[in-house]
């Protein structure tokens, strides 16, 4: 998955544990797309990668605006924003947060 989003140019691939925190996945993974085309581009690539893999997407949201692609894969959900919707919506300082506010039991 990794690969297939850098092999696209993605940027800045993150890859978060949020397992024990939520029950919508083990991981969140983000890639950062430069344009529509390319977010539309990572992600039909990630998606094609899991398929060879033996995985396919149980969902696909946001392809026809391509400014946040989300695909849920499970245990895996893979956010490809462009830089603009990435930074608004900053889902690594939200999940840090949460885990802030688990460790200290707020």
């Amino acid at each position: 998955m990794r690969d297939a989003a850098l092999d696209k140019k993605g940027e800045d691939f993150t890859a978060i544990d949020v397992s024990g925190r939520t029950i919508l996945a083990d991981t969140f993974a983000i890639v950062t797309g430069r344009s529509k085309i390319q977010t539309r581009a990572i992600a039909d690539a990630i998606v094609e990668a899991c398929a060879a893999a033996g995985t396919k997407a149980a969902k696909i949201e946001g392809h026809a605006d391509g400014t946040w692609i989300l695909i849920d894969l499970g245990n895996v959900i893979v956010n490809v924003f462009t830089p603009e919707q990435r930074q608004f919506y900053n889902l690594e300082r939200l999940w840090s947060e949460v885990e802030k506010r688990q460790a200290t039991g707020q």
